[in-house]
């Protein structure tokens, strides 16, 4: 049996076998954290295909518990990290959803999950159930830090905040391109439509973000990365398709009296805040084109003013971006610097410092209680990519916010 984790150990080690998947559960040294690594489920691709998969019921840890981090990558069937110009990482997602305990049968049978399923988001404001997640990178998800300090923390799996007779779950929304022979890798990982073997009524018949028939003008993004599509080849290429899957390492502690309980927000630069009486809608779009403009070296630059209903102390900030990023930085009201996040761009081959990839973000850890966002307060999220044409661009914002603070830490 093979074990997976490799952390600094106090003493417990317990093997568990759950669903033909494989994991160990350490106790660490410090502060009773406790954490496992595990494998989804896997999904096979082939030289230019798209995989776009929902992985449901996901190995999770159990109980009322705190999770102090969450990360992920793609490794193939012998567990080895499977590098970005082989198999594009566009995003990951970790979505909660409670389902219906007396449906899980049926489910699991029928595969139907139009039943018995309700799904929650975190604490961000984008309209309906756009990005819902509570943990998701992409490329740069080797290099970007997701641990929160102590003594904070996301709480999961309290019994009062479950309905009766449901069961608190867990899916991947996962996006991976397999760039081996493709005609253009970079346009490959853009979603660009025209490098795209695309269905010959596809923009007769695809809907986009706001359920209208897709602009012939849309160029690239989500809604040509579908599912089993594939980029166009060069000629006379072939290559094996394989299995891979991902592999993920949750941190956690067992919910108690000294944990302090942290809000999730995700905040988009594609934000198009617009109120509806004394309602305040927030229609983000999730992706945009960028167009090269001139042939100066500035920036392309976007920004959104998004209001914050409620506020809090920030613990932790970072962002979701994709390659030619500048940087990201989210402002104050009053325009003080919250927090910028900065790139990291590989230099070599090996898995997590692929060249001329995004392979890492840069995180914000202020002293607790040296930033506070107001009730109300109005923030600017700016960022910045290169003046460089690219289809598929993100930008969103994370940010850990604690409502309260112990006293301890009480400046």
């Amino acid at each position: 049996m093979r074990i997976i984790s490799k952390v600094m150990i106090l003493s417990l080690s317990i093997i568990v076998v759950l669903s033909g998947t494989t994991y160990s559960i350490f106790l660490e040294s410090e502060n009773h954290i406790k954490s496992a690594t595990f494998v989804s489920k896997s999904f096979e691709v082939g030289p230019g295909k798209i995989a776009s998969k929902a992985l449901y019921d996901i190995e999770f840890p159990k109980g009322h518990i705190g999770v102090k981090s969450f990360d992920a990558e793609l490794v193939d069937e012998d567990g080895k990290s499977v590098p970005l110009y082989e198999t594009y990482l566009h995003h990951w997602f970790a979505i909660k959803y409670n389902e219906n305990i007396t449906m899980s049968r049926y489910i699991e049978q029928s595969h139907d999950i139009s039943k018995g399923i309700n799904y929650t988001r975190n604490d961000g404001a984008c309209r309906g159930f756009l990005l819902p997640h509570y943990w998701g990178l992409g490329g740069e998800s080797r290099g970007t830090s997701s641990n929160l300090p102590d003594p904070f923390a996301v709480e999961f799996g309290n019994p009062t905040n479950i309905p009766h007779g449901f069961k608190e779950k867990w899916l991947f929304d996962i996006m991976v391109i397999d760039t081996r022979g493709a005609y253009s890798r970079k346009g490959c990982t853009e979603c660009r439509c025209d490098l795209l073997n695309l269905p010959k009524d596809f923009y007769n018949v695809t809907r986009d973000i706001n359920d209208q028939p897709l602009s012939l003008n849309y160029k690239g993004g989500l809604f040509c990365c579908k599912d089993n599509l594939q980029c166009k080849l060069r000629k006379g290429f072939h290559g094996p398709t394989r299995k891979l899957s991902l592999r993920y390492k949750i941190r956690w502690v067992d919910w108690d009296e000294h944990q302090v309980p942290l809000k999730f927000y995700i905040l988009d630069t594609t934000d198009r805040v617009r109120t509806n009486g004394s309602s305040t809608i927030h229609d983000c779009q999730a992706e945009y084109t960028i167009p090269r403009i001139g042939h100066g070296d500035s920036p392309h630059v976007k920004k959104a003013n998004i209001p914050m209903k409620k506020g809090g102390y920030l613990i932790y900030g970072t962002s979701h971006m994709h390659t030619g990023v500048v940087n990201a930085t989210l402002y104050g009201q009053d325009g003080r610097v919250l927090c910028t996040s900065t790139p990291k761009y590989g230099t070599g081959k090996e898995a997590g410092n692929e060249k001329g990839y995004l392979v890492g973000m840069s995180g914000c850890y202020p002293k607790p209680g040296s930033v506070e966002i107001k009730d109300g307060e109005i923030l600017t999220l700016e960022t910045r990519y290169q003046n460089k044409f690219r289809t598929g661009a993100m930008g969103f914002f994370y940010i850990h916010l604690a409502e309260q603070l112990p006293n301890i830490l009480k400046i």
